[in-house]
């Protein structure tokens, strides 16, 4: 961990206890003004990488930033493009490009959240949304934007009168997935459209070969702050799994979530397919259930975020599009209903819960099917799991009621299917559909798919 001898400051004795470590967001360097912000947003202390990185942010140098996931790399990027901001305003200051769109409107949020004392604008670029209201909101000159790479192309080579040529700060977040995703050529285009006088911060996860030649091309003599050197979980997550016969998933599924009531759930699906027939199954069940995964439009997307945030719902069924970056404070439970093929995905998964110094549980069903799958995790994250207590018989029981709502998702599913071929229609997730209602019996209340 290569902690705080970067900035020259603190390469005292390595144990030392940890009186060196700055303790507040003013010992760092940042500004009066941001750190009321930051205090109102609840950010008593700084996290590692924001004690790690800020202040080599406000000495104006270069960051490679390696961080776990959930360990405050927003806020380690965005206090020092605010306070570089103050300093000299200027409109088109920063531009942050990240992988997903549900990541992009987050980070957005949080500069909004920081910045609102300062009269900070930030827009959001990205697709599954309408192009003439981007250009409109680019044409009012933005402090900062946030944008996935394809969509900002799009705008940078046909939207008139907009260029990045006075940028002083560019972000990649989550720069791994980004390039996973295949973005490289869009991320190319850009990097020859900003000035090669700017700062770039560089946020991973993971550093991959891809990561280290986009280093190369885009960043100058960069300081590395990396507060995990090897895959690893937050400390305070218990991660446990269950070895079951893949016909019962359903119902260990729905006894898991009885023994666990009163929590907020987030479970991980392999297929949009089966996140939709999941939450239909358990909303049939009486459960408060909604999904989010990327055949739904982007507005439906944002809806079941919201409404999972707001806790009105007290489960997520997500692909993998919502394992990345989303930070939803109050997730107490991470469910891999699928486990994840590629090991990486399962830290990102559990990831979303023992946020910030909070704790939480993960578990993980491994079918006769993923006893490989299931090695190789143990494998990355050096160490081997508990299973989680359970009572068969308690599970056996529920298999006939499982049975029937897994009847009714398949039926709906079907009906899902038909509707959205006749009209053409956006996935849903629940508007109309009355689980209250249908607990009670009353089968056939669905409207709307």
């Amino acid at each position: 961990m290569a902690a705080g001898e970067e900035d020259g400051s603190a390469a005292e004795p390595e144990q030392e206890p940890a009186v060196e470590e700055p303790r507040t967001f003013k010992d760092l360097g940042v500004t009066d003004v941001l750190c009321e912000a930051c205090d109102q947003l609840g950010w008593k202390v700084p996290t590692k990488i924001q004690i790690e990185a800020i202040p080599v942010a406000l000495q104006g140098r270069d960051i490679i930033g390696l961080a776990e996931t959930g360990s405050g790399k927003t806020g380690a990027f965005a206090l020092p493009i605010l306070q570089a901001l103050l300093e000299t305003p200027q409109r088109l200051f920063a531009l942050v490009l990240t992988p997903t769109r549900e990541l992009a409107f987050q980070i957005s949020e949080q500069f909004e959240a920081l910045g609102s004392s300062i009269g900070v604008q930030s827009t959001v670029i990205v697709g599954g949304i309408d192009t003439m209201s981007q250009s409109l909101a680019l044409a009012k000159k933005p402090h900062v934007i946030i944008a996935t790479p394809g969509r900002l192309v799009d705008h940078l080579e046909n939207t008139k009168g907009f260029n990045l040529r006075a940028l002083k700060f560019l972000v990649m977040d989550e720069a791994d997935r980004i390039l996973n995703m295949d973005f490289e050529t869009e991320v190319d285009k850009i990097l020859k459209v900003i000035p090669r006088d700017r700062k770039t911060f560089l946020f991973s996860a993971t550093m991959t070969k891809k990561v280290q030649k986009l280093q190369r091309a885009a960043l100058k003599n960069p300081v590395k702050c990396a507060v995990s050197s090897k895959y690893q979980t937050v400390e305070k997550l218990q991660q446990y799994y269950i070895f079951i016969p893949s016909k019962f998933k359903d119902s260990y599924l729905v006894y898991i979530l009885n023994e666990l009531a009163g929590n907020s759930f987030m479970i991980f699906c392999s297929t949009c397919n089966n996140t939709q027939r999941t939450a239909l199954l358990l909303r049939n069940l009486g459960f408060t259930a909604i999904p989010l995964h990327g055949q739904m439009s982007q507005n439906k997307r944002l809806g079941s975020l919201n409404k999972f945030k707001a806790k009105a719902r007290s489960i997520l069924l997500a692909t993998d599009v919502a394992s990345r970056g989303l930070d939803i404070p109050h997730v107490d439970v991470v469910i891999n209903f699928d486990i994840p093929t590629h090991s990486k995905d399962y830290i990102h998964r559990v990831g979303r819960t023992a946020r910030a110094g909070r704790s939480g549980k993960s578990i993980t069903f491994v079918t006769q099917y993923d006893v490989e799958l299931f090695q190789r995790i143990e494998h990355l994250i050096g160490k081997k799991l508990p299973a989680f207590p359970m009572q068969e018989e308690e599970v056996m029981m529920l298999t006939e009621r499982v049975a029937e709502a897994q009847r009714f998702a398949r039926m709906e599913l079907r009906e899902q299917g038909e509707k959205k071929r006749s009209r053409n229609d956006d996935d849903d997730t629940e508007e109309a559909i009355g689980v209250r209602n249908k607990v009670a019996g009353g089968k056939k209340k669905k409207r709307k798919a």
